[in-house]
């Protein structure tokens, strides 16, 4: 596959390998851009601005809604190329091209509601001859920064907004993932997005991302991945807007009144969807002393019956993660909680980049398991008594993304979603649940700013206030 500057797909002779982490084979291999090329994108794209900020509302909606019925037509191509080149099966990959459906035609409806206000200037003395308003205005340029874990998905929801408020982008997909990116991008402009509203550059982020990140032609950063790489895109942006989606460590609370059949099939998909490669997905399970060992039993004995393997069979539930050296990361984290005193009541082994869905309990504090994202099949269970406790022990650590709690008590569920320190709280779902169209973002280190649809519009997106000043009214 091409890289897209300028307006035409170009191809350079050093290339990139794409695998298949379930079994290392070659898919495709994509160009390795340098900083020529991310030069090329950022001049490219402030020409793409030109165009994009005179097209009509009209016509940015019917891009997006043509875009989604093409995705739509082609949900099972869009699906295998998803499981081939990431980490999720292929019934997971089919739920994230539909999602991906749904983020084109809410980004198609949000490009209509980007509203202004009248304001009162005579609510001052002084202002009693003027009138005027503001709208909202394209911010330029917005350099989009994508993770693996969603290869699609998590395209859309950058490139969906941009695109309906009137920027031009740059993108800059996962090295390990760009295929599904690839595609979208071929979709978009057989929708009639004009080739130059959008760069799509390939290649290590070490070779292209400081240039693109520290430009100032760019005038706004979102960026999903991690806390460190967010950390050096913050150091190195300057002057202008960044959004990012950084991570968590999912705490869920499971209270004594709780559904208990309800929680554990939440949590074990919460915990093991896309083998736990997932922002929101269960890594704390913080669970009422009465129910404990119920709840525990009956984790683990989930736990035990997913199949766990080929992608691409219908009976997988899980299939490798990314990359082996990611597998080997997590198994080390493992295996260094158990050092240090945990139980692994299941998992814990590895073949190739297949980790097994891992449950452990007794987890020390000091543990990397407990301390820090994992982004891996892992879940710790610790037994609480006291809900006090259990929201400070859910808001101890430096995340806060989305946080859970299974009652059926009103007023429990009223506290934790008032006092659990979060971007959002589900109750009676566990963290793995997300609406394309919801405020999407956390606290702390789990990022900055808010992604779904609307919110992304705003943030991509600025004010400009109109004012007249009018003698003789």
């Amino acid at each position: 596959m091409k890289m897209l500057l300028n307006g035409e797909w170009v191809d350079r002779d050093k290339r990139i390998d794409v695998c298949d982490p379930f079994d290392n084979s070659v898919i495709d291999t994509i160009p390795a851009g340098d900083a020529d090329d991310a030069e090329l994108a950022l001049a490219s794209a402030v020409k793409g601005f030109e165009i994009t900020k005179r097209m009509t509302v009209y016509d940015r909606a019917q891009i997006l809604y043509k875009a989604a019925e093409l995705i739509k037509g082609r949900l099972e191509e869009f699906a295998t190329t998803i499981a081939r080149e990431g980490s999720k099966t292929l019934n997971e990959a089919r739920k994230e091209a539909s999602r991906c459906v749904n983020t084109m035609i809410c980004s198609a409806e949000e490009s209509k509601r980007i509203l202004g206000e009248t304001i009162p200037w005579d609510s001052f003395p002084g202002g009693e001859k003027r009138k005027g308003f503001y709208y909202r205005f394209p911010i330029g340029v917005v350099l989009a920064i994508t993770p693996f874990n969603d290869p699609l998905n998590l395209v859309a929801h950058k490139l969906g907004p941009a695109i309906a408020a009137g920027n031009s982008v740059i993108l800059k997909p996962a090295t390990v993932t760009p295929l599904s990116a690839i595609k979208l991008v071929e979709v978009l402009l057989e929708a009639g997005l004009p080739p130059m509203a959008i760069q799509l550059i390939t290649g290590q982020g070490a070779e292209i991302g400081d240039p693109l990140v520290s430009d100032e032609r760019v005038r706004m950063v979102s960026f999903t991945g991690g806390v460190e790489a967010g950390k050096r895109i913050a150091s190195k942006a300057g002057i202008k807007k960044i959004g990012m989606e950084l991570g968590s460590d999912s705490p869920v609370i499971v209270w004594k009144d709780a559904d208990l059949e309800l929680a554990i099939e939440s949590c074990v998909s919460g915990a093991f969807w896309a083998a736990g490669q997932n922002c929101i997905g269960v890594q704390r399970l913080l669970v009422h002393r009465d129910i404990y060992d119920a709840f525990r039993d009956g984790f683990v004995k989930l736990t035990k019956t997913y199949k766990i393997g080929d992608k691409m069979k219908a009976e997988t539930n899980m299939g490798p993660m990314i990359t082996e050296t990611e597998a080997k990361r997590v198994e080390a984290w493992v295996k260094e909680a158990a050092a240090n005193g945990a139980s692994v009541l299941t998992g814990g082994g590895r073949s190739g980049a297949v980790m097994e869905p891992t449950v452990l309990e007794n987890v020390p504090a000091s543990a990397k398991v407990h301390c820090e994202e994992v982004f891996g099949p892992t879940v710790n269970l610790y037994k609480v008594d006291d809900l006090d406790k259990a929201i400070a022990q859910a808001n101890a650590l430096p995340y806060g993304l989305l946080a859970a709690i299974f009652t059926r008590d009103v007023e429990t569920a009223f506290k934790a979603a008032y006092e659990l320190d979060c971007g959002g709280v589900m109750i009676n779902d566990s963290t793995d649940y997300r609406l394309d169209s919801m405020p999407f973002g956390g606290v702390k280190y789990s990022g900055l700013g808010r992604e779904g649809l609307k919110f992304s519009l705003q943030e991509m997106t600025e004010p400009k206030v109109v004012c007249f000043n009018l003698p003789g009214v």
